[in-house]
């Protein structure tokens, strides 16, 4: 018996792992948690304030920059994540696979006018019906997990 054939795609095949960040914003509201969603410039589907690392800005507080200028939202972000997940980004001529890390954003305070005020939809959400909005399997479990620590 020969060697079994290499299949031309299992070893060299390697998608580069790109990051960014992301800020679950959460609020205490009538007694319930709630969390803040936005939707996305191009595809309008809802997701929470994220983007690319910044350089020299900790992770936390590049999280907390997104959701300043895509929500106009205002808080203390966790130093450490509270979990992470995965989705494809589109690009002009081909989808990257991303890795979010997702840090707590406790609210404190909306500003009345932010960067990207008018571009985006801005709602809050039981953390349920979030989990039922989101595309992302990953954050939508995220989200689930809200609901049961509650």
């Amino acid at each position: 018996m020969g060697k079994a054939a290499k299949h031309p795609l299992k070893s060299s095949f390697v998608l580069p792992e790109l990051r960014q960040v992301a800020a679950l914003p959460l609020r205490m509201e009538d007694g319930g948690l709630e969390v803040c969603l936005v939707t996305t410039r191009e595809t309008r589907r809802w997701t929470i304030p994220k983007g690319w690392p910044m350089k020299d800005i900790k992770d936390c507080r590049a999280a907390a920059i997104e959701a300043e200028q895509e929500a106009g939202l205002l808080g203390k972000t966790q130093k450490e994540p509270v979990g992470e997940y995965f989705y494809w980004k589109r690009r002009n001529l081909q989808f990257d696979l991303v890795r979010v890390f997702v840090y707590q954003l406790d609210v404190t305070g909306h500003l009345p006018a932010w960067r990207e005020m008018g571009e985006r939809e801005v709602r809050w959400f039981k953390p349920h019906d979030a989990a039922l909005l989101v595309a992302e399997v990953g954050l939508s479990t995220l989200l689930e997990g809200l609901e049961e620590a509650a």
